[in-house]
């Protein structure tokens, strides 16, 4: 006797995810090329990077279904983002 597995598409959410990618990506070339000040393109265009990052990491490698451990130890490398934003605003704001 073979038990069942029962397997739901993800297509739905895959299909969110590059759809907010794209969004982000999209705000991110607006961002670059408008005629905003230096500070704020900079701030912006990291934070969008970020926010991307994150948003891979989360739902393309699955960190949505791991124990809250794991997330953790996934989210250090998030505070080198961080840190980086908070140089370069630093540098900006010189």
């Amino acid at each position: 006797m073979s038990a069942q597995v029962h397997h739901h598409s993800h297509a739905k959410k895959y299909w969110l995810v590059f759809a907010l990618l794209a969004a982000l990506t999209a705000l991110e070339l607006w961002a670059a090329e408008g005629g905003f000040a230096y500070a704020i393109k900079a701030s912006s265009l990291t934070f969008l990077a970020l926010a991307k990052a994150f948003a891979v990491a989360y739902w393309y490698m699955h960190l949505e279904d791991e124990k809250g451990w794991l997330k953790f130890i996934a989210a250090i490398p998030i505070s080198a983002g961080i840190y980086a934003l908070v140089v370069i605003l630093e540098s900006v704001y010189r």
